[in-house]
């Protein structure tokens, strides 16, 4: 599965699958690429309230990472992610592994296609996966059995509006 797009709400989105998968009770993993602050509500909820039902791991730094030029160590968290998705996604331990901003960190070239590529291709077929993030590559939508798309059409933040606490992040 895959959600992708320029609009707002992609993490969200996945967190909320992750709920209802423990609600079924099924066992949950959220490994988050390009996160590394612990200040995100998704993350908070699973730490304080979801325990036991929904793990989040997180492989980035609390800064953004550059673009135009990653540091070495966005990439070796990023490669640190994709080490212990591997291994969740071979093993069997989780039913659903959500792979979050990985689309972007394929996109900053922090990872390539033909390593996300190669970790699907690892996956034991019982356990299902959810990649995020903007600019998912075609090869990947192709791939997948399901995608959605979140489109920006209107955004506060183009007003000036900052973000809030609960609502934003």
């Amino acid at each position: 599965m895959v959600i992708t797009g320029n609009g707002k709400g992609k993490t969200t989105a996945a967190f909320g699958l992750a709920l209802r998968a423990a609600g079924h009770g099924l066992r949950v993993i959220v490994i988050q690429f390009m996160k590394g602050s612990p200040n995100y509500g998704e993350y908070l909820a699973a730490r304080e309230h979801l325990s036991g039902l929904v793990s989040v791991e997180q492989y980035g730094r609390a800064e953004f990472v550059d673009k135009g030029n990653p540091l070495q160590v966005d990439v070796d968290h990023a490669h640190r992610g994709l080490a212990r998705a591997r291994e969740v996604l071979a093993d069997g331990a989780f039913d659903l592994v959500v792979l979050d901003e990985i689309n972007v960190a394929m996109d900053f070239g922090l990872l390539s296609w033909s390593e996300v590529e190669g970790l699907l291709a690892g996956r034991n077929a019982a356990v299902d996966v959810l990649l995020t993030g903007r600019y998912a590559p075609g090869a990947l939508v192709q791939m997948a059995d399901q995608v959605s798309e979140i489109l920006d059409i209107k955004h506060h933040f183009a007003d000036g509006i900052p973000a809030r606490e609960g609502i934003e992040y």
